[in-house]
């Protein structure tokens, strides 16, 4: 089983347009609503594979209803923490181009009772899982130190600790040595606070996340696929280039691919990279299914090209 928790989930809108234009009038081509939240995309891919998915959130007013009622379809289990603000509604809006534009509300604010309250619901459900996954940013009064936190409350014997958030709880969860971290390209160069210009950067801070005691290192670069650092070795792949609809999402799904494919090796990182490249063929942050994945079209190299060059995108 995989418990997911999401700390700030969110109502995702997706707005398309033909063309965006600063202090222009705009209508809309197609508008679409979905339940997002990074824990809560890693949920819903896991749960189209297959895999027992419980989704662990903080749930306000009408918003968090109505993100509640777009889950109840999928096979994602939801655990809800009422809260007494409401859950934020995020805005994409994104060009025929696939260039995205995302406006994040900041979230409700949590009480010191019902962070309390996550952190509890979150080690209660992590005792019977194989793998708790702590994902996105924090809303108003939860601290920088909340992923780390979890990590160190929920660990026990049997259970695989994965972190994929950024800024200072990134830098806090690795302090706490989670089992996984996923931060992507632009995430890990602030993290080790340099820039990555090449493969080559990218796996030597890798490298040192894993001399600090992080279990694995996988490493989302946008159109440059993902690279892995694990106890089974340093792998990279990547897909040819590929017509995007939407990278919302994408690194979400990536993850999920990951988990489901065991969560360690270069299998995992095939499968990861497919299902990151099948999140941005989909619209909005529509989560890829089986039919989606196009694993043949990956390619993994045992060897990363420490000389590949590196644009800065993100997934």
């Amino acid at each position: 089983m995989f418990v997911t928790v999401t700390p700030n989930p969110s109502l995702d809108q997706t707005i398309a347009l033909p063309h965006l234009v600063r202090g222009e009038v705009h209508r809309a081509g197609s508008v679409r609503v979905d339940p997002g939240g990074k824990g809560v995309n890693v949920a819903r891919a896991l749960a189209s594979a297959g895999h027992r998915a419980v989704a662990l959130m903080p749930s306000g007013a009408t918003p968090g209803e109505r993100l509640a009622a777009l889950l109840e379809p999928t096979d994602v289990t939801t655990v809800a923490v009422p809260v007494a603000e409401a859950t934020r509604v995020n805005i994409t809006l994104v060009e025929p181009d696939g260039v995205t534009t995302k406006i994040n509300e900041p979230g409700p604010r949590l009480s010191a009772d019902e962070v309390e309250a996550l952190f509890q619901r979150a080690c209660a459900l992590g005792a019977g899982a194989t793998w708790l996954v702590s994902c996105g940013s924090l809303p108003p009064g939860v601290g920088d130190d909340f992923h780390a936190e979890l990590t160190r409350r929920c660990r026990r014997p049997g259970l695989k600790v994965a972190i994929d958030t950024s800024d200072a709880p990134l830098h806090h969860a690795v302090a706490a040595a989670p089992d996984l971290v996923k931060p992507n390209h632009a995430e890990l160069a602030e993290l080790v606070g340099r820039p990555l210009g090449s493969l080559g950067d990218v796996l030597l801070a890798a490298r040192e996340l894993r001399a600090r005691g992080i279990g694995a290192v996988l490493v989302s670069l946008g159109a440059g696929g993902a690279l892995l650092v694990d106890r089974s070795g340093e792998y990279h792949a990547r897909t040819p280039p590929i017509t995007v609809l939407s990278t919302v999402g994408a690194g979400d799904s990536t993850l999920a691919g990951f988990l489901a494919a065991g969560g360690e090796g270069p299998d995992a990182l095939r499968q990861a990279v497919a299902y990151g490249a099948a999140a941005c063929r989909l619209p909005g942050s529509a989560t890829p299914g089986p039919a989606d994945i196009r694993i043949d079209d990956v390619e993994l190299a045992p060897t990363p090209d420490v000389t590949l060059a590196l644009t800065g995108d993100a997934a």
